[in-house]
């Protein structure tokens, strides 16, 4: 039985939806955790656990695990929903962070898809 060779390096474009989905993510936590801690905090400071799961997510992200691609393209969606409801009912700062908030999840959501579909096409084509 022959067997087939394993690609061990990832494509262009599977580097960039990783490296997007990496810097979104990393810059997702630097916003809740600055968003709950200094910028507009509620309460005290409690919300910025909030930021736990994403660090989880980065380490998967840096080690490129599959697993954490897909499971994290469905958990963004809470932060995407976080953000929506903050924007339509906090007060200015909070307002555009909750705004900033959606577009990294939205952007998290885009590279991780991406990420998924490409690298099961190339596994469909091996």
């Amino acid at each position: 039985m022959p067997a087939t060779p394993e690609r061990t390096e990832p494509t262009s474009p599977e580097r960039l939806s990783r490296n997007l989905a990496l810097t979104a993510c990393g810059a997702l936590i630097l916003l809740c955790l600055a968003w709950e801690l200094w910028l507009a905090p509620i309460g005290r400071g409690t919300l910025a656990v909030k930021a736990l799961p994403l660090l989880v997510a980065l380490a998967g992200l840096w080690r490129y695990r599959m697993y954490t691609y897909r499971w994290l393209a469905l958990a963004i969606w809470l932060y995407v929903l976080e953000g929506l409801v903050r924007s339509t009912s906090e007060a200015a700062p909070g307002r555009w962070l909750a705004l900033v908030e959606v577009v990294l999840g939205v952007v998290v959501f885009t590279a991780c898809t991406a990420q998924i579909r490409q690298r099961l096409a190339a596994a469909k084509a091996a």
